[in-house]
């Protein structure tokens, strides 16, 4: 009983080291390693300590969403070396080349934006952005509340596509298209998101945009196209409604920001792929857990019975519907 004890309250030093390091890590100057040994400890202690349920998936699901939200906003802890890293051309190589030599973003924005007026498509399509703050989350918190057969690969899959993107990011800092334009490296191009926000949220704009803009050379690939599709996904399995509502908001969300000059259609190209594989990596990840599960044994040698795993994966709805 002590040693259970000591190792909960050590698991609760873990979690809390998980999460005042990362706000004081300029303070502290802590090693980039360092900081990754305590981040990412976070979510397998979490499910640890949390009773089994939903309150655990809660628990493991929002301490790895913390890990990466420290891990992308790293890089910008030292700008100047960040600026030295920074690519800025080969997107626009990219984006030309689809474009028949002229960028998606700017031919959008000389047929949509002539002017320099806020019209209503520029007003929606920069809500459609500011919902991807919710669209991916309240996808995983939708399947755990009324498909929780569904949830473990719709949080695997989520979690496996931002910690992907990271890869990017880190590898390979690229610039967004209206940091691009303000350099001169782009023809001029007007970042449409920021103006509309001015305009709604009026002086709360600034801290609301601080607050979680994080680093801003994480455009490739692009995450915001790449989990809206995992969500997607994750939707129509359900059935073909859930499908066209998550593929509806997908593809306005990958119009919206290349016509707003958030992204490339180079980002999105890479965020779907990286969206593709996060989904069936996650699947694996799912189905060799349930076959271990069922059957330890027989998941090591690979030959658990088909119609053991499909019952597995049904889940409790299934096995209701059987009883």
């Amino acid at each position: 009983m002590r040693g259970s004890r000591v190792l909960r309250a050590a698991g609760y030093v873990a979690l809390a080291a998980g999460v005042a390091a990362p706000l004081a890590r300029r303070r502290l100057r802590l090693p980039p390693l360092a900081l990754s040994a305590l981040c990412w400890q976070m979510p397998a202690t979490a499910a640890a300590l949390a009773p089994p349920g939903r309150t655990r998936a809660v628990a493991a699901y929002l301490a790895q969403m913390w890990a990466y939200y420290v891990h992308y906003d790293m890089p910008d802890d030292d700008p100047e070396r960040l600026l030295r890293r920074l690519r800025v051309d080969y997107p626009i190589a990219i984006d030309r080349a689809l474009g028949g030599g002229v960028c998606p973003t700017v031919r959008l924005q000389r047929a949509l934006a002539g002017g320099g007026r806020l019209r209503p498509h520029d007003y929606l399509l920069a809500a459609a952005h500011w919902a991807w703050f919710a669209v991916p989350h309240g996808t995983v918190a939708y399947t755990l509340w009324r498909h929780p057969q569904r949830f473990p690969r719709t949080a695997v899959a989520v979690a496996f596509c931002f910690d992907l993107g990271l890869v990017g990011y880190w590898a390979v800092p690229t610039a967004p298209p209206w940091w691009a334009a303000r350099q001169g490296r782009l023809p001029a191009v007007r970042r449409i998101m920021a103006e509309v926000g001015e305009r709604v949220w009026g002086r709360l704009w600034q801290p609301l945009y601080h607050s979680v803009e994080g680093n801003p050379f994480a455009a490739m690939p692009s995450l915001h196209f790449g989990t809206s599709v995992v969500a997607a996904r994750a939707l129509a399995e359900i059935d073909r409604r859930h499908g066209a509502v998550g593929w509806g908001y997908a593809l306005t969300l990958g119009f919206a920001l290349v016509y707003l000059a958030e992204h490339y259609v180079a980002d999105l190209i890479a965020g779907a792929v990286v969206a593709e594989l996060a989904w069936q990596l996650a699947g694996r990840v799912v189905r060799e857990r349930a076959a271990f599960q069922l059957d330890p044994q027989a998941a090591t040698n690979g030959r658990v019975p088909r119609a053991l795993l499909a019952s597995a994966q049904a889940g409790p709805r299934s096995a209701g519907a059987a009883r």
